[in-house]
């Protein structure tokens, strides 16, 4: 069990094993049939968003999409800091890494609920009707920390998520009980995969180029 002892095999077995699973098989039950089958999960999740007025598939097919990218998110042997142009890019949005920790940890600790925090690179303004909505310009090409409820992600607000942390219970409760912010520590201090991190990075400032 690679992650032990910051993530137990009970965890692991359970939020894996039961929860992701579960939003799979109850996606695809629901799109077989239908327009969706066939599609990305992206585009499962964009359609289904539905501008805020949630059509039926969208929350298993947002959490299926956002556990796949927590597990890619971690490695055994985590944490650290990162290198790079990701370094670079945190220290200019946040000032230092160590006000970017600060963030995120206060980000996902403060989501009220079930949920998730996440680091975001931030290219596009948001496209909202009756409103000036200009191209980008590059003080809009940023990294950004952001929380979201449920099953909600940086994807349905044309953002490019590079990091999340899971705060729903059942991602920490048998093996932190309700000391999410002992969670949160441990997943920064020694699970977090920053290479993981850096190559999405490099695909987002690519897509938005």
């Amino acid at each position: 069990m690679p992650w032990n002892p910051h993530m137990s095999r009970d965890t692991l077995e359970y939020h894996w094993g039961k929860h992701h699973r579960a939003y799979v098989d109850n996606l695809n039950k629901q799109i077989v049939g239908t327009e969706l089958d066939g599609k990305t999960l992206e585009d499962v999740i964009l359609a289904t968003y539905n501008k805020g007025d949630l059509l039926p598939p969208f929350n298993n097919a947002a959490q299926a999409w956002n556990h796949e990218f927590f597990w890619e998110s971690m490695k055994p042997g985590g944490g650290g800091e990162p290198s790079g142009e990701l370094l670079q890019l945190i220290k200019r949005d946040f000032g230092s890494f160590e006000e970017f920790v600060k963030e995120l940890k206060a980000a996902a600790a403060t989501q009220f609920g079930s949920g998730w925090a996440w680091l975001a690179y931030k290219a596009n303004k948001l496209d909202v009707g009756n409103a000036e909505n200009p191209l980008p310009s590059e003080e809009d090409k940023k990294l950004v920390v952001v929380k979201s409820p449920n099953a909600v992600n940086p994807l349905v607000w044309n953002y490019s998520p590079l990091l999340t942390i899971d705060v729903w219970e059942h991602a920490y409760y048998l093996d932190f009980q309700n000391r999410r912010p002992d969670y949160i520590s441990t997943f920064m201090e020694k699970l977090v995969s920053w290479e993981a991190v850096s190559s999405r990075l490099v695909k987002a400032k690519a897509g938005a180029a």
